[in-house]
């Protein structure tokens, strides 16, 4: 399948490692022009260096803080006059804190709506008139919380939620500009995140990481934990030529673990 990538160009937030860094590895294989970004120089060099051993499109990174306006803008900006008009936005943001409702005050929930939905919403709007001018693909990561909250990630489980209402809205109002919005949800994935959810549910209930693991993939019928890359190959798919009519979508990559419609 032509998945009709080549020459377009891409950003992919909160890419110097796992979910973000497997989706831009996956675009510029197939020979997008992807934009990195993370609040780490030296993460993102690392990254780009990875990712051209198997790219056959061009990659480079700018330092931005996705909790941050100006940056936000610095970086649409620095993208457009790198690779010119932006095409594709995959929209990603590590996790909030763990936690329960009583753990967090006032400041703890505006940090979390700001990293992981206000970034979100900057973010498109700054590429929206590129996208609107030819059309493209926005991806809206988020989590299997969209169908299913997580126990211990109330944050999470309420700003994830934002996003998929997000992508649903969007999906309507900017169909008949040809741009196709979807939001894509991690289960399971073997990213350093989810090791250290599992390491913190050890310490919490005594247990080592090793039993939670066990634990939890009792619960996922493909009896192990998703790759990065298999994540990822999806959500390229959905960001790509080769998806024309797939939008307003809410999918889940988890190995069937969600039981939820």
């Amino acid at each position: 399948m032509d998945l009709n990538l080549t020459g377009k160009t891409a950003i992919v937030l909160a890419s110097s490692s796992g979910l973000g860094k497997a989706i831009a590895s996956e675009l510029a294989k197939e020979g997008a022009n992807v934009m990195l970004t993370s609040r780490s120089k030296d993460k993102l060099e690392t990254a780009k260096n990875e990712i051209l051993k198997t790219a056959t499109g061009k990659v480079e990174y700018t330092v931005t803080d996705i909790s941050d306006a100006e940056s936000i803008k610095n970086l649409v900006e620095v993208t457009r006059s790198t690779f010119g008009p932006i095409s594709i936005l995959v929209n990603n943001a590590g996790g909030p804190p763990s936690g329960t409702f009583e753990d967090f005050d006032d400041i703890a929930w505006q940090k979390a709506f700001d990293l992981t939905l206000m970034s979100y919403i900057r973010t498109i709007r700054e590429v929206l008139p590129d996208l609107k001018v030819n059309g493209g693909h926005i991806l809206n990561n988020a989590s299997s919380s969209i169908k299913q909250p997580i126990d211990g990630l109330t944050l999470s489980n309420v700003f994830r939620m934002g996003i998929s209402g997000l992508s649903k809205s969007l999906s309507q109002e900017l169909a008949t500009d040809r741009i196709l919005v979807n939001t894509i949800g991690a289960g399971r994935i073997e990213t350093d995140r989810l090791l250290q959810l599992d390491s913190a549910k050890a310490n919490k209930q005594g247990k080592t990481p090793q039993e939670i693991t066990e634990g939890m993939l009792q619960n996922i019928p493909f009896g192990r934990y998703g790759k990065p890359e298999e994540f990822a190959k999806v959500a390229v798919f959905l960001v790509s030529g080769a998806n024309t009519y797939l939008t307003g979508q809410s999918l889940l990559v988890d190995g069937g673990m969600v039981k939820a419609f």
